[in-house]
């Protein structure tokens, strides 16, 4: 916990109270009101507890009026630009970029991991073929416990190390199985001579019939999408994870809380929200209708993939995914893809128009994350699975933070309780 040097006073009636104010390295001051409720007899109201702080963290901050993204201190552009995602995946978990030893035994030990119990495939037929490929996900994760028996124990710190290597390298698997099974193919196996993203890509396009060749470009991007969702700070589905770890719960029952956040579309669906919305405008001719309607108050339309809630200047993982998505697009190519014509011209009038400039309503890392899954060829339904994936070390290392923090308890938030009063029972006869 950070040094206060800082106090605020809160009166009540005729009764004071000091409250003491930390100063974060970064971001604003944060009031301490843990002992408000034992002093005064107060709780505090904050729907969605959009200005409370339910910790303190080293992970990962988020300046939005600046557009500022940093993982352990580094800004995601330079990340996204010079590393990769298992080198990130170090980052956060440990804190510090690894040197070329510690990253070969890293990529070593997640290469290592990636297969899931033969077993698990039984699982997996268990569901109804066409079940959604999230669905697959939760319960699987959370079936991993039953699987992975000696990384459950969360008091062990070798387990919860295990556990954070099995979750890393076996979320492309597992996502890329709920793909095949959901489209009716087999299930292809990873391979310890592929990278991370390229692994995941053969799995979900490869079949026993011809293999996959995975092109370099379309790796790249595939890692940088990764990348780029690997953390996000106290989120909504981070917040699900650090909730159910306060129980106690062993850490695949907390990954797949997260997962089942994860899959809400206000939460985990923009980006597919925006590939439905480039169907809906359908054509190119009819983008001025439609950006019309986004002008217009007294329209309920919204531009999906413009603008963002935390970020109120510029989402910093745009620029970085625009290249990628420039660099797809020409190898994959439009001009037999509508909706990829739609977003590329959507995309230039946007920017073009002074409405969304003044607003800071730019595309961002959703609009075109989804234009470069679309030209990959994944189905929407496999948006959400691959966010999932990309966000599971933010998950993990919250996750192991939170475990091993001395100030943990179980959270347990208040309310204000606006319902009846004590009232007598009434016999069934007599209502």
């Amino acid at each position: 916990m950070a040094d206060t040097q800082k106090s605020a006073t809160l009166t009540i009636g005729d009764d004071s109270y000091d409250l003491p104010i930390y100063s974060p390295t970064a971001g604003p001051d944060v009031l301490d009101i843990r002992k408000l409720y034992g002093q005064a007899g107060v709780f505090t109201y904050d729907p969605g507890f959009t200005s409370t702080a339910s910790c303190d963290s080293t992970i990962t901050y988020i300046d939005g009026g600046q557009g500022v993204l940093l993982h352990r201190g580094y800004p995601i552009d330079q990340l996204a630009e010079k590393s990769h995602y298992l080198e990130v995946c170090y980052l956060l978990l440990y804190g510090v970029l690894p040197t070329a030893a510690q990253l070969e035994e890293f990529e070593t030990t997640i290469t290592l991991h990636t297969m899931l119990h033969e077993q698990m495939q039984n699982f997996f037929r268990g569901f109804r073929r066409d079940a959604h490929p999230m669905a697959i996900m939760v319960g699987v994760v959370g079936a991993m416990s039953a699987f992975y028996h000696d990384s459950t124990d969360i008091s062990d710190e070798h387990q919860r190390e295990i556990a954070s290597h099995r979750l890393i390298a076996k979320m492309p698997t597992i996502a890329a199985w709920a793909y095949k099974y959901s489209i009716g193919q087999p299930f292809v196996y990873p391979r310890n001579d592929l990278d991370y993203a390229s692994n995941f890509l053969r799995m979900c396009f490869a079949v026993p019939a011809e293999d996959y060749e995975v092109n370099p470009i379309l790796s790249r991007a595939m890692d940088r999408i990764f990348t780029l969702h690997a953390d996000h700070e106290q989120n909504a589905s981070t917040s699900t994870v650090r909730l159910a770890s306060s129980s106690g719960a062993n850490p695949f029952a907390c990954i797949a809380a997260g997962i089942a956040c994860l899959w809400g579309p206000a939460h985990g669906g923009a980006n597919q929200a925006c590939l439905e919305m480039l169907k809906e405008i359908g054509s190119v001719d009819r983008i001025p209708e439609f950006i019309a309607r986004a002008k217009d108050k007294d329209d309920p339309f919204r531009l999906m993939g413009f603008g963002h809630r935390v970020y109120k200047n510029f989402d910093p993982r745009a620029t970085v995914m625009k290249q990628s998505a420039d660099e797809v697009l020409e190898l994959l190519g439009v001009e037999n893809n509508p909706v990829l014509q739609v977003a590329k011209e959507l995309e230039k009038q946007a920017l073009e128009d002074p409405y969304f400039a003044e607003k800071k309503l730019f595309p961002n890392v959703d609009f075109y994350s989804g234009i470069i899954l679309e030209a990959m060829g994944f189905p929407t339904s496999m948006f959400t699975p691959i966010f999932a994936l990309s966000r599971t070390v933010g998950w993990i290392s919250q996750w192991k933070e939170m475990i091993a923090d001395p100030q943990n308890k179980i959270g347990r938030p208040r309310q204000l309780y606006l319902g009846e009063t004590s009232r007598d029972y009434v016999d069934i006869e007599k209502r």
